[in-house]
């Protein structure tokens, strides 16, 4: 699974990035997980605002921190 948490580093982008690192590891998911800052990669996903996740290349997640359980649902956690 890769994983990209997009955002220019904002606190909300940096809580983000720890809450699905936090999940992956809870989780015991496989997952390549990085973290986007450029905008002109941004914009390629058509996200105008940030924070975002993206799975596997879809956007699943913009514009709003979501909360541990959709991270744990979005991951496809137990």
């Amino acid at each position: 699974m890769k994983i990209e948490i997009l955002g220019t580093g904002c606190a909300k982008c940096h809580k983000l990035e720890e809450m699905v690192r936090e999940t992956v590891k809870a989780e015991g998911i496989s997952a390549d997980i990085s973290k986007v800052d450029d905008i002109k990669k941004i914009m390629r996903y058509g996200v105008m605002t940030t924070p975002a996740l993206v799975i596997d290349g879809k956007v699943k997640v913009a514009g709003k921190l979501p909360s541990s359980e959709e991270i744990k649902q979005l991951l496809g956690g137990k």
